[in-house]
């Protein structure tokens, strides 16, 4: 299956710090949800949630995966993360290196993992339910 037919897709999520962040996209590279992930430390984020404009510094999970996974994708992000509402946002990729774009649909397979065996809870410490949201 080329990069064409499968339809790599760009997925954005936030977490609220760096250990988090490492936690969740090793564990989704690891169950082969997406090829890989780039952190990006430093983001501000300024939203409302719950009524009141908020602002917290988060982690940027920039994910590479298939479009065909974005979906089951997201419900496994849910499930691995400690906001309540956790950002996914997918994004199409319309034009890429021909070679990294097949290797991000080989590097995606079948997921080996959905948490169901118990350990797929990665929040750490920080439970809270809101602290970003939305962010």
């Amino acid at each position: 299956m080329s990069a064409a037919d499968a339809g790599v897709r760009v997925v954005l999520v936030t977490a609220p710090d760096s250990d988090t962040a490492a936690r969740i996209a090793r564990r989704l590279v690891e169950e082969r949800w997406i090829a890989c992930a780039n952190l990006v430390p430093g983001v501000r984020s300024i939203y409302r949630w719950e009524g009141r404009v908020e602002e917290d510094a988060e982690v940027l999970l920039v994910l590479k995966t298939r479009a065909d996974r974005c979906e089951a994708l997201a419900a496994r992000v849910k499930a691995l993360h400690p906001y309540e509402v956790p950002e996914v946002i997918a994004l199409p990729v319309v034009a890429g290196s021909g070679a990294y774009l097949d290797w991000v649909v080989e590097a995606v397979g079948a997921p080996t993992g959905d948490g169901s065996d118990g350990d797929g809870d990665v929040r750490g410490d920080r439970g809270d339910p809101g602290g970003g949201g939305a962010g």
